[in-house]
């Protein structure tokens, strides 16, 4: 990461904001979860902002390094860096408050690419500030005030009227955050009752901190934890409950705060979309008749939806009538657990194992829950961040958990996500799986009720005795192990590498099949993605039954994978 401070707004900067906000997030997350009670009492706003701001920073990493392998004199831009910063946070927004912090990113982005200037001074920021906040209370379908809008707006106001550099603009801007987030109580009585500042303003004071840093070198005062002037955590104490000598602040309890009475919709359903602006505007309207808590975010034909409704079949059909949905996310909120508890929720027991695994499509997400497993969907070109991971592992809420990444790709980021929960006193098992697979294999033999090492070093051998290969199409043409490849040839590719090149999927998947059980062989496990028909697995399925009489074979269906067929020998 550059040093700071850094001068002006330029690419650079771009790169160390997010980086300090993503690190100022991990040191506020735990607190902000725990002060999440609107627009839903589920704890994990803090979480959703970090994972937000983590697709944010991998985005821009992406581009910097893409820079340095082109080995050019020039670095990235500032338009290339605000742009990669705000799709980053698009495609990876969590929840609501997430998603309102992806639209505030892309309002700025708007300000700082505008015209592909060099950087951008003290008057671009203030500029830039006031079009985030403008363009995220635009986003929201009834914006409500004591919210992040609030705060956001806050800022924006306060950096209107400050003067100099972008050091100046941006504490100025923090400032009138942390102003607004205080006052937030008294506009939001369902924060008033619950004792707390909005969590997502918190979340947002905390990344206009960083900013703070990034021009000044400094840490903003109060962003290690405290939410607002005088105070060290989120949660106050209203005064009415208050006894004499007490003093302002309540220590934070884990988990949400409980608020009395609240209800609302069942579920969450956010999902990424591809569609035309008046497609988007349709779509607005018929989410905002099936729920609450609508925030469409993003333009030029992708756009992050979020709204909480009863009826998530509809709210993705509705997607599905506007443009091409993916990326869809439901949480059920869960009765007593959210919207209808009247009490504090009694802690949910751990566990003594659960298994956490990455597959590439919906259809192997469904085969592997059914097992009992806790799935992190990876879509072609989106692989999840450590963060999501994380995420996963804590919401699997065991004591022991078996990592399967299943991409040997996602080794690093496994063992990242890994290393992270250990901290939380949570047993991690990482088995390097490099296909979905070999966690099938691995899924197969797990036995929670055995020692947790026994359990492991099973799943470990029938994954490694488990050879992978996967059907594709070349993208370009390149050179293979097995020799020059044109666009659109299919590539069959065993243990990582190319070993076959064709033009038929049949044909080329039978050759792969050949080779691998040339060397021997049980099972054959095919998982067929969305393009290709039943007659190619029917296909294999009879050579294996003709050609290698003691095999068995097992077909799934695993949705958009990627790749077009995976296929595993054990």
């Amino acid at each position: 990461m550059a040093q700071v401070p850094q001068t002006f707004f330029d690419a650079l900067a771009v790169r160390t904001w997010c980086g300090l906000a993503l690190e100022t997030l991990g040191r506020a997350r735990e607190e902000i979860d725990s002060i999440n009670v609107y627009p839903v009492a589920d704890g994990d706003t803090g979480t959703n902002l970090y994972l937000t701001v983590e697709s944010a920073v991998a985005a821009v990493e992406a581009v910097f390094a893409g820079h340095a392998a082109a080995s050019g004199p020039d670095g990235p831009t500032l338009a290339d860096a605000a742009r990669a910063m705000a799709h980053g946070a698009l495609i990876g927004a969590r929840g609501n408050s997430g998603t309102i912090l992806a639209q505030l990113l892309r309002g700025m982005a708007q300000v700082l690419a505008g015209d592909d200037p060099a950087h951008a001074d003290g008057q671009g920021l203030r500029l830039a500030l006031r079009q985030a906040a403008d363009s995220a209370r635009r986003a929201v379908a009834h914006p409500v005030e004591g919210t992040v809008l609030t705060v956001a707006s806050a800022a924006a106001d306060a950096a209107d009227g400050a003067r100099g550099d972008c050091g100046s603009v941006a504490r100025a801007a923090y400032d009138g955050a942390r102003a607004a987030l205080a006052a937030t109580p008294g506009q939001l009585p369902v924060l008033e009752r619950a004792g707390v500042v909005d969590a997502g303003g918190r979340g947002l004071v905390a990344v206009l901190g960083a900013l703070v840093e990034t021009f000044t070198g400094e840490r903003a005062r109060g962003v290690a934890g405290s939410a607002y002037p005088s105070h060290s955590e989120g949660r106050v104490v209203p005064a009415a409950d208050r006894a004499p000598g007490d003093g302002v602040l309540d220590e934070c309890a884990d988990g949400p705060a409980a608020v009395p009475g609240q209800e609302g919709p069942a579920f969450e359903v956010i999902y990424l979309l591809e569609a035309e602006d008046g497609a988007v505007e349709r779509l607005r309207e018929r989410l905002d008749a099936l729920g609450d808590s609508l925030v469409v975010v993003g333009g030029d034909g992708l756009w992050n939806v979020h709204v909480h409704v009863d009826d998530a079949g509809a709210a993705v059909e509705a997607g599905i009538e506007a443009g091409r949905p993916h990326r869809i996310r439901i949480t059920h909120f869960g009765a007593g657990d959210v919207h209808t508890t009247g009490a504090e929720r009694p802690p949910r027991e751990r566990a003594q194992r659960a298994v956490v695994a990455v597959v590439p499509g919906e259809g192997l997400a469904g085969l592997y829950t059914e097992a009992g497993a806790t799935t992190v969907l990876a879509r072609p070109g989106e692989p999840p961040a450590s963060g999501e991971l994380v995420q996963a592992v804590r919401r699997a809420h065991a004591r022991e958990v078996v990592l399967l990444p299943n991409d040997a790709e996602l080794r690093h980021t496994a063992a990242a996500a890994a290393e992270q929960v250990r901290t939380e006193g949570i047993r991690v098992a990482l088995i390097p799986t490099r296909s979905a697979v070999q966690g099938i294999a691995a899924l197969a033999v797990h036995e929670p009720d055995r020692r947790f090492d026994e359990d492991v070093v099973s799943m470990t051998s029938a994954a490694g005795a488990t050879r992978y290969a996967e059907v594709t199409v070349a993208e370009r043409q390149s050179w293979t192990m097995a020799g020059i490849c044109q666009a659109g040839d299919v590539l069959g590719l065993i243990d990582g590498d190319v070993a076959v090149i064709g033009a038929d999927i049949a044909e080329t998947a039978e050759t792969v099949l050949d080779r691998m059980l040339s060397a021997g062989g049980e099972m054959v496990t095919l998982v067929l993605g969305d393009d290709v028909p039943e007659a190619v697995a029917d296909h294999l399925e009879g050579r294996v039954r003709e050609g290698y009489l003691a095999v068995d074979t097992v077909v799934y269906r695993g949705g958009r994978q990627g790749a077009l067929l995976l296929i595993g020998v054990e």
